[in-house]
């Protein structure tokens, strides 16, 4: 086993590998081929973060489905952009896959000028993993306890407010962006190199607030650190049951989770593609799968065929690359 991945014993102790004895080998593979060695998962960004995360969720018991070890690789750079770049040159015989997110396969296509890739003609974007929500958090020192005191707040203190994100051009920047255009509020954005120092700033209240993924915010909401206003997901999220979603405090165009996704390099053959899919489906459909989303406050994936997954993509693209172009956004 790869030493970066997580042992079974691990697994089992964090709830995972409860029911993994469910999991069992496809018995219609793409061929008689395939496959038939070890698979490498390429992580874009560091370990710990949520893509990470995930990739590391679903190895185990996607290895024990494909009969092969599976190898996560995590190939940090240029906010996620080496590492795809990488799977997109790749040979496309589904040995090498990348776990794709909203920051690799949306935001950087759109503020990156040289990205060296196209998320969808150079990929085979094989299946959603999960989706993330995105939460609406200030500092548990600012007189904010509801989505309308915020917006209140800001509106009374112009330019009083800053907001972090995980860098320019980040996913965190752009979901603000666009809440500032919906409501027509001014805060400054602070951008941070990652994830992790993000967090940092936010609970040492460098920056007031942010607008990302709910999974890294989760456990700083429950110790208090951080106060959630509002989540962006389709219902009310069980672990924070007492706050709304954007839709319901009347900004449902903000209410878009994030998701983590499979792909593979163009031109792929599409039966390698639909023995990926229907494996990721198996996994992610178990039992214990859906536990361990829960447990992380990720939204289980619905059956979304790799056709309607790139639809979903380029829908994005769209919505999102209005918010890029009005502005300004352009990463450094």
């Amino acid at each position: 086993m790869h030493p970066t991945q997580p042992t079974r014993r691990h697994l089992l102790n964090t709830g995972l590998g409860l029911g993994l004895a469910g999991l069992v080998p496809l018995t219609a593979r793409a061929d008689d081929k395939y496959p038939s060695r070890p698979i490498t998962f390429v992580v874009p960004f560091p370990p710990g973060g949520s893509v990470d995360i995930m990739a590391r969720q679903y190895s185990e018991p996607l290895s024990r489905v494909l009969g092969v070890p599976i190898v996560v690789e995590n190939r940090a750079g240029a906010g996620g952009s080496v590492a795809s770049q990488m799977v997109a040159r790749a040979k496309s015989d589904g040995y090498t896959l990348v776990v794709s997110s909203q920051s690799s396969h949306l935001a950087n296509p759109l503020t990156q000028s040289k990205v060296g890739y196209d998320p969808i003609k150079d990929f085979e974007n094989i299946a959603i993993l999960g989706r993330q929500p995105n939460v609406l958090v200030v500092h548990s020192s600012l007189p904010i306890k509801t989505f309308k005191e915020f917006l209140d707040y800001a509106r009374k203190n112009p330019g009083k407010l800053n907001y972090g994100s995980g860098g320019v051009g980040s996913m965190g920047q752009l979901n603000v962006e666009m809440l500032k255009a919906a409501t027509g509020v001014f805060t400054t954005h602070i951008p941070y190199r990652g994830g992790t120092p993000l967090i940092t700033a936010v609970l040492a209240n460098e920056v007031q607030f942010t607008l990302d993924n709910l999974v890294t915010m989760l456990p700083h909401i429950q110790t208090g650190k951080v106060r959630a206003l509002a989540v962006a997901a389709d219902q009310r999220l069980p672990q924070l049951s007492d706050v709304p979603t954007l839709a319901e405090v009347g900004y449902p165009q903000l209410n878009l989770t994030s998701w983590t996704g499979l792909a593979a390099p163009g031109g792929t053959s599409d039966a390698i593609v639909q023995t990926l899919h229907k494996a990721v489906r198996q996994v992610a459909t178990s039992p214990a799968m859906l536990a361990s989303l829960k447990d992380r406050g990720v939204i289980a994936p619905e059956e979304m065929t790799p056709a309607a997954f790139e639809k979903m993509m380029s829908e994005r693209l769209a919505k999102f690359g209005d918010v890029v172009r009005k502005a300004g956004i352009t990463a450094e």
